[in-house]
């Protein structure tokens, strides 16, 4: 009988211990846990910025000034046609897309001079941009005047806002850059360049 008693004395004594260790670990969540796993990066949306204003890189709709010092009959304000040319007096096309406006100056330089003017003094600037187009969910779709810096929700407000069958959240943007046309999947935070063709998408009930 003492053998019997002290035997349950000791199982008693082990689940006691058993239970007081569970109670700990559930009150350290730390203690028997396993690692945890490191929390992962935050993903960044697909946003492009237009750059500053002297890398932009010019396109048929973008209108420049171009100034000759000392020659006023050749300064003044002209357009990239739809060919990516530029008509200049004296020199002719120029073609002025895909070269940015310290290019286009060099250019324009090098064909003024020495047949026409001896160390010509030319500066080119970017006047306004070509437009932008926006389709799809908004009120108002069409193109529109872009402003350099503008994103998404700008080219939205100035459609007219969002219908009742858009997708706030989720954009498409058709873009050419330097000849070559690539579809983005854009945000509400993604940047607009000149020329984007921006996709309003429709919200699925």
């Amino acid at each position: 009988m003492l053998a019997k008693a002290m035997q349950s004395l000791a199982v008693a004594i082990a689940l006691t211990m058993g239970a007081s260790a569970w109670a700990q670990s559930a009150l350290d969540p730390a203690a028997g846990a396993p690692p945890r796993q490191p929390e992962p990066a935050a993903v960044r949306p697909n946003t492009a910025s237009l750059g500053p204003v002297n890398e932009y890189r010019l396109g048929p709709g973008d209108r420049v000034r171009i100034t000759v010092y000392g020659q006023n009959n050749l300064t003044g304000e002209y357009s990239v046609d739809g060919n990516g040319m530029l008509s200049f007096p004296l020199i002719g096309q120029v073609p002025a897309g895909g070269m940015t406006a310290a290019e286009l100056q060099r250019a324009i330089t090098d064909k003024l001079s020495p047949d026409y003017i001896k160390d010509p003094s030319v500066a080119a600037e970017v006047l306004t941009f070509r437009p932008f187009y926006i389709l799809g969910e908004v009120r108002t779709p069409g193109s529109y005047p872009y402003v350099n810096g503008m994103g998404i929700l700008n080219a939205v407000a100035l459609a007219g806002g969002f219908t009742y069958r858009a997708h706030e959240e989720k954009f498409y943007i058709i873009r050419t850059t330097n000849g070559h046309r690539e579809k983005l999947a854009a945000t509400p935070e993604s940047d607009v360049r000149p020329g984007d063709i921006i996709t309003v998408r429709e919200r699925y009930f």
